[in-house]
């Protein structure tokens, strides 16, 4: 893999920081966000991005155009974006874990038009979303590391020895140790996966904090939720942390900084993170 460096992929080379400029949603997107939204998705790149798939031509370039592409679109009807910490990204020599919370289907869509331009990266992520129609030569087309949800001790085999194949070829990858998305951030639930992939890959973590309720979980389809242009999406990356002796303070740490930033958000936007 080679980076991306066309002009479309500079959008979020601003810096540590990245803040939308403020775009004014026209009438008929003032009053349906959703559908404004998820048509201009669909009938723009998703639909572009899913016949160059089938067709084996979505490669790097293309994947993060069409991220950007999404990033652009919560813009235009008016959302806004707040990315910090986008230093650390940079920070690492060599391929790296990306660890976050998982809240929606927004992150999955943003985060290679914000990492790929700089360093190459895939995700792990659940079968399902390698085989569904369309969007599934999307996905295999990225190498991610793939895992079924049924076993967790077979999920953590896959992702050791795959993870660890892919970070060796220096591609980084995005895991999200949650079972499930959700806009309640619980630690509990938030397991040591990334810990374990990073002590045996002998790889730096950089933990990432995100909050991306604007795009809502549906009731009957849980990635068509309604769309919230009036909730900010936002992204923080920390530091790039080197695990020790078997991680726990370490992922305690992660997963503080997790926590007390949703909270922080939570505090900023008035509204539950």
């Amino acid at each position: 893999m080679t980076p991306v460096t066309s002009e479309f992929g500079n959008k979020f080379f601003t810096g540590n920081l990245y803040q939308s400029p403020g775009l004014s949603p026209g009438f008929f997107t003032c009053f349906f966000p959703s559908l404004s939204f998820y048509s201009r998705l669909f009938l723009g790149p998703v639909f572009r991005l899913c016949a160059l798939a089938a067709k084996g031509l979505c490669d790097d370039a293309a994947w993060s155009q069409a991220s950007i592409e999404v990033s652009e679109l919560v813009e235009q009807i008016g959302g806004k974006i707040d990315i910090q910490g986008m230093d650390s990204i940079n920070a690492v020599d060599g391929s790296c874990l990306f660890v976050a919370n998982h809240m929606s289907t927004l992150e999955t869509f943003m985060l290679p038009g914000i990492i790929r331009p700089r360093r190459p990266v895939t995700f792990v992520v659940k079968k399902s979303l390698t085989t569904v129609p369309f969007f599934g030569p999307v996905m295999r087309s990225r190498e991610p590391v793939v895992v079924n949800r049924i076993s967790p001790r077979n999920d953590l085999t896959v992702v050791l020895k795959e993870g660890k194949k892919r970070l060796d070829r220096g591609i980084s990858i995005i895991i999200f140790p949650q079972s499930t998305r959700s806009a309640i951030f619980d630690w509990r639930y938030f397991n040591t996966i990334g810990i374990k992939l990073a002590l045996w890959a002998n790889v730096p973590i950089v933990p990432l904090a995100l909050k991306t309720d604007a795009w809502g979980q549906g009731k009957k389809i849980r990635e068509l939720g309604k769309i919230r242009p009036d909730l900010t999406v936002r992204y923080r990356f920390a530091e790039p942390v080197r695990i020790t002796n078997r991680g726990k303070e370490e992922h305690a740490a992660i997963c503080d900084f997790i926590g007390q930033t949703l909270q922080k958000w939570q505090s900023e936007d008035g509204v539950n993170a």
